[in-house]
């Protein structure tokens, strides 16, 4: 999206550097588009697995998966198109990021089918289930008889008919089954552009600097190495790869990067305080509905989402095996949680991973929050389903690695124009930037960071 809207300018030469395969490879197209099943399996060319460690007790590691092609994590998650709320811009308040700031970004990247004043909006189609089957239509049916209201818009600020608690149908940006997230709205119809270059297949290894300022990026691609410049070089490359890029160039905690061999250039908190929703699930007994989005509707109450998806990993993913069992699965999600995790960076070599730890169970108020949440589920559909034991689980909505501040912040990486601290020429514009978690997920907010970002690299 940014790159859409710098290129608008013809005087502005815009590069993209792409890690995963580009939507020109029709069996690209095909997965990204498919917005009934998420194409994150293991063998997908369009999505990238790392390791994590949930909470601080665990043994075992998990995977989380991020996208990797044109639009990243926006061509593969499951539709989600939630705005955050205007309290979620309140504190902490920065310059430049009120609701009445980033209100008019949200409308301008969407337009909504369901709302006929809102259908004049950006290029991502946004709407919901008009009709429930199987798993969705037993949750709707429960939670409007434990007393429930239905919230009409998710997307509508959480006052009047929109006040939770309640169940509501969930914005998606999966319509008729084809998933279109921002890159194959925005950028994928301007890749013609003369003044625009887009390398896949590419992935950046380090931004070089000159003293203090990032002159340009070094990347490995199909031909070999190869070293770019610019005068603006901006990381998007997600919580994760954004946080891993600015360590391997120096700048992050500075005695972490020394300890494996990288030379600090700025002595920044980079992954020191990530924020997730942490999710518990459940298994039921409920059975699969075939080709639905993975989730349709989703209750609110005092500050937990829980959702009951459509369907169990295996048939979501498409790695399904003969003769395995698959469920759709209740997901208890904590949305405005305490806990704080971390991504430090384990070697000097970009193709080792950093360590990820989400620290899940380090706040007692998250876990006792998220065991009521549990129980609340099992009050509202326990007379339709057998419940499995929660297990401990993630909603993939990783952020805050490189948060945004303002000066005296002891957090911040970012400043309110996205730029580095410290560091000139350089910006990072992704979910890396929010101080913390939304209170919805964070899928509409980081395309609205992009739009809103795209006025502060033109300036």
């Amino acid at each position: 999206m940014l790159a859409e809207r710098l290129s608008a300018d013809p005087a502005c030469r815009v590069t993209v550097v792409e890690a995963g395969p580009g939507p020109g490879d029709t069996a690209v197209r095909a997965l990204t588009a498919n917005g009934l099943q998420l194409p994150i399996g293991a063998a997908s060319p369009v999505a990238r697995r790392y390791r994590t460690l949930l909470t601080r007790d665990s043994e075992h590691p998990v995977d989380i998966v991020r996208g990797t092609t044109v639009g990243g994590s926006g061509a593969v998650n499951g539709g989600y198109f939630c705005r955050a709320l205007p309290t979620d811009f309140a504190d902490p308040a920065l310059p430049g990021w009120s609701w009445a700031d980033v209100v008019g970004h949200y409308r301008a990247i969407e337009t909504d089918l369901d709302f006929p004043d809102r259908r004049d909006g950006g290029p991502i189609r946004i709407r919901r289930a008009a009709e429930f089957v199987g798993s969705t239509a037993i949750f709707v049916e429960a939670a409007r008889a434990a007393g429930f209201r239905w919230l009409p818009d998710l997307n509508a600020e959480p006052v009047g008919e929109n006040t939770p608690p309640g169940v509501g149908a969930v914005p998606s940006n999966i319509v008729d089954g084809v998933r279109s997230g921002p890159g194959a709205a925005f950028l994928e119809p301007v890749m013609n552009r003369p003044n625009l270059t887009v390398h896949t297949a590419t992935r950046t290894v380090r931004v070089r600097l000159t003293g203090t300022r990032a002159v340009g990026i070094t990347a490995i691609g199909p031909a070999g190495t190869i070293e770019l410049s610019a005068d603006r070089i901006v990381l998007s490359a997600g919580a994760i790869e954004s946080a891993h890029l600015l360590m391997l160039s120096g700048i992050g905690p500075a005695d972490d990067l020394r300890a494996v061999g990288v030379a600090p250039v700025a002595d920044l908190p980079v992954g020191r305080r990530t924020s997730d929703h942490p999710e518990l699930v459940m298994s039921t007994t409920w059975t699969v509905a075939p080709r639905r989005p993975v989730l349709e509707v989703l209750l609110v109450d005092d500050g937990l989402e829980i959702r009951p998806y459509t369907g169990g990993f295996i048939s979501m993913v498409g790695d399904g095996a003969a003769g395995r069992p698959d469920w759709p699965h209740l997901g208890v999600a904590l949305m405005r949680p305490r806990a704080r995790g971390r991504v430090s960076l384990v070697s000097a070599d970009p193709a080792v991973a950093p360590r990820i730890e989400h620290r899940y169970d380090s706040e007692p108020a998250d876990v006792a929050a998220l065991r009521r949440g549990c129980e609340l589920a099992a009050e509202i559909v326990g007379g339709t389903t057998e419940l499995g034991e929660p297990m401990w689980s993630t909603s993939q909505h990783l952020c805050a690695t490189a948060p945004m501040g303002t000066d005296g912040d002891e957090h911040a990486v970012v400043d309110p124009r996205c730029r580095v601290r410290g560091v000139d020429g350089l910006w990072v514009v992704d979910g890396s930037i929010l101080p913390r978690i939304t209170s919805r997920g964070p899928h509409a907010t980081i395309a609205m960071i992009g739009h809103r970002a795209a006025e502060f690299l033109a300036g």
